[in-house]
């Protein structure tokens, strides 16, 4: 049994705010050694379970967040950027399942530092589906045909998990009080809890199917404001919806719907208020 983990910071335990989750900020290094410790409690449940592989992705911001000196010995890491497929990197249709660590809910939705990818982002669909970073990341697994059987984060990631995947295993390590405050388990405690809702989410895999993405998918990206449009719709092959802040593409697949949503997030951040 091969697991592929992608695990983001912003649903860490005990994480509130920007100042843990930005490079630039001052309790951003304390994080990383949190984060580490998280990412290495499931994947020592998932060896002692009888997992033969863990293959895990750095999956926030600039990705190289994961501390390689003190990450399980066994786990392989995939670390830095660029990568083509970002959050999903190295997945592949080897892997039994597929984890979601640290994750938040998406953007506009309550929850601990609540977005969808960037900050320039309001919602994406695929055709008619409003999804956020979670939704695109399940459905890329979906194509490879690996279900997503773990999910851990705040409160309202696992709500939205559990909304999107039926059967999913959830474990909350945190309570949402606002977007930049929480009442948190201790990276301890939360250990114990990751371990039991990871020997529980592998013995109820055969539950859980793969999140299957539309054949010829319909890509439609939402925007803050006309500037964030204007660069997104830049890119070959996109609609500027008029009277909108969306632009559209049409995929020939899931895998280049996922690649159009990066390139497009890429696109938008160019935009400044000056």
């Amino acid at each position: 049994m091969k697991i592929y983990m992608s695990v983001d910071m912003e649903g860490i335990t005990g994480l509130p705010d920007a100042t843990f989750v930005d490079w630039r900020k001052h309790n951003y290094e304390r994080a990383r050694k949190i984060m580490t410790e998280e990412a290495n409690y499931v994947i020592q449940a998932t060896f002692d379970y009888g997992a033969e592989e863990v293959l895990v992705n750095d999956s926030h911001s600039k990705m190289n967040n994961l501390l390689i000196d003190r990450i399980h010995p066994d786990a392989l890491l995939i670390t830095g950027e660029v990568k083509p497929f970002s959050m999903m990197q190295g997945l592949n249709d080897t892997y039994s399942g597929a984890f979601f660590v640290g994750y938040h809910a998406r953007a506009g939705q309550y929850g601990v530092m609540s977005h969808s990818m960037i900050h320039a982002v309001r919602n994406f669909y695929i055709n008619d589906h409003c999804i956020g970073e979670m939704g695109m990341n399940a459905y890329l697994a979906g194509y490879y045909g690996v279900p997503v059987l773990f999910v851990a984060g705040d409160d309202q990631a696992a709500a939205e998990a559990e909304k999107l995947i039926p059967n999913v295993t959830t474990a909350a390590v945190k309570e949402t009080i606002s977007r930049s405050s929480v009442k948190s388990l201790t990276p301890k405690k939360a250990g114990l809890l990751l371990k039991e809702k990871v020997k529980l989410a592998l013995d109820q895999r055969g539950l859980v199917k793969p999140l299957i993405p539309p054949e010829k998918p319909e890509l439609t990206m939402e925007f803050n404001n006309s500037g964030q449009a204007e660069w997104a719709n830049l890119m070959p092959g996109t609609i500027w919806i008029p009277g909108t802040t969306k632009v559209r593409f049409q995929a020939k697949d899931i895998k280049e719907a996922y690649q159009a949503m990066l390139v497009m997030t890429e696109l938008a951040m160019q935009t400044t208020f000056s």
